[in-house]
């Protein structure tokens, strides 16, 4: 009988030990590996940072395409006065003054002036172009001759007149005299048709004219900015 104690008391305690040492090998570790990081240290940051860079990169990349589309929309200095002469209508004869300025002097037979536009109206005009210039008989009177001819050195471009400022080109007159088979016939001075125009201005110059239209006395250059 107490054999039997013994045997059944060593199985019992064997059994236990066993079980204890299943439940110390088993339980702990499990937990172990998953409890013991904390948010912000180990593996988890690492794993954490990753995200943060991709949500950066977007945000670069919008900036940058915020940006873009304001340079197109910026408008060059240059092409401001271009898009101001287009929107001005042409100078017409009943906002113009004209003159004449003949201190540029003369060579052969010839004199050289300025043919002066000036705009008398309240709103800015655009000159461009050639006058037509005439030797006439009077404020009212029929042109004598032929028209002055165009003089191409200078190139055509755009004069914005803004009120009160001018325009001008060459006009030149040659004397009468240089031609022995003209017919002279007196002039008061010269009648000028603003480019693009069909109403016309009178500039008082008295001066000789010939009236066979095969002679040229005049030529009139381009307009430009005075």
């Amino acid at each position: 009988m107490r054999l039997q104690r013994i045997t059944n008391g060593l199985t019992c305690t064997t059994a236990a030990a066993a079980l204890a040492l299943l439940l110390t090998a088993c339980g702990p570790s499990q937990p172990a590996g998953q409890g013991s990081a904390e948010p912000g240290t180990g593996s988890p940051s690492a794993s954490g940072s990753q995200p943060a860079l991709e949500t950066s990169a977007p945000s670069s990349s919008s900036s940058s395409s915020s940006v873009a589309p304001s340079s197109p929309s910026a408008t060059p200095l240059s092409e401001a006065p271009q898009a101001t002469a287009a929107a001005a209508q042409l100078c017409k004869a009943g906002a113009l003054k004209a003159t004449t300025d003949a201190t540029g002097g003369g060579a052969a037979g010839s004199v050289y002036m300025e043919l002066i536009l000036t705009n008398t109206g309240q709103a800015s005009c655009q000159l461009k172009g050639f006058a037509g210039v005439s030797l006439t008989s009077g404020p009212n009177g029929q042109p004598i001759g032929a028209p002055a001819q165009r003089e191409t050195s200078v190139p055509v471009g755009d004069v914005l007149l803004a009120p009160g400022k001018s325009g001008t080109a060459v006009l030149r007159y040659t004397q009468a005299g240089n031609y022995p088979d003209c017919v002279k016939a007196p002039a008061a001075g010269f009648r000028v048709y603003p480019p693009e125009d069909t109403a016309s201005l009178f500039v008082a110059r008295p001066s000789d004219a010939c009236s066979n239209a095969s002679i040229e006395l005049l030529s009139i250059g381009a307009f430009q900015a005075r």
